[in-house]
């Protein structure tokens, strides 16, 4: 059995320079083993609207799993990537959620309601293991508690090999965990650029137009002019900073527009046709 030098499919999309397709799913094992042979490239385990339940993940990563699979490709790269979406805002700054999805195994955290630089800096360092001042990549200091037992196991590594690829993407060039900020306030609007400026180790910032549109007094309104706009200043802020931008709610009406706008993370609700990420790879056909 190989390691091989990507495990984090969600990046490999990125390091292609292909869009990764993601869908939100719930944790409960019957989802996880109808998503494992999904063509998806990532699922992102909801545990902010949903309940946050630390066992019930580590269930659902192990049902993720399909040793044919794992099998017949000869490496422990799993065939979907799993990352979490915390329930703390970026304000709260609690660094204990993001320990434990990644402690269960997980390859990234989303981070909800990330809306300054002190916020941004909060979220990367508790993705990322305290380090010597002197050694390379030193910034966001790591505070992330060390505890990787679990998680070297589920990524089917020794510990020593677990360390060297536990850092954030793409930051460390070989790390594994992605760290998305959720952008979804007039106020994180106006600070992402110093954000994606000043915080290095920021993996991609996934649109929260849900929340923006409540803000700016049109809720669900995604089509308005306002809403819009603003959305239209998220990506272009990500793309001046070379930065993935994602979008949440990806349908077969909206997927080559996305596409043409700039988006590379494509998210759709749990379990949603298939053949929307076939379109959006310019299939034909659904799966």
């Amino acid at each position: 059995m190989s390691t091989p030098s990507r495990l984090n499919g969600i990046i490999r999309a990125f390091e292609s320079g292909k869009p990764a397709h993601l869908a939100f799913a719930k944790l409960d094992k019957q989802t996880a083993i109808d998503m494992a042979d999904s063509p998806y490239d990532g699922l992102i385990y909801e545990m902010e609207h949903n309940p946050y339940d630390v066992s019930a993940l580590g269930d659902a990563l192990q049902y993720l799993l399909n040793r044919k699979q794992i099998a017949e490709s000869g490496s422990v790269a799993p065939r979907v990537t799993p990352i979490a979406r915390i329930p703390a805002n970026g304000a709260e700054m609690n660094q204990s959620f993001a320990k434990q999805v990644l402690d269960r195994g997980c390859y990234g955290v989303v981070w909800p309601h990330v809306a300054t630089v002190e916020q941004a800096t909060n979220a990367v360092a508790s993705c990322r293991y305290a380090r010597p001042r002197n050694a390379p990549l030193y910034e966001p200091k790591g505070v992330r508690g060390d505890g990787p037992a679990n998680a070297s196991r589920y990524w089917g590594l020794s510990m020593a090999e677990y360390y060297e690829r536990a850092d954030v993407w793409p930051l460390a060039p070989r790390g594994e965990i992605l760290v998305g900020l959720m952008c979804e306030s007039v106020q994180a609007v106006e600070n992402l650029d110093d954000m994606l400026r000043n915080v290095p180790g920021i993996g991609f910032i996934l649109i929260g137009e849900g929340d923006l549109s409540q803000e700016l007094g049109l809720p669900r309104q995604y089509e308005h002019p306002e809403v819009v706009d603003a959305m239209a200043r998220i990506v272009a802020t990500c793309r001046k900073h070379n930065v993935v931008v994602g979008h949440p709610h990806v349908s077969a009406k909206n997927h080559r527009r996305l596409l043409e706008e700039g988006y590379r993370i494509l998210t759709s609700a749990p379990q949603r046709t298939y053949g929307v990420v076939g379109l959006a790879r310019g299939e034909t056909s659904a799966y």
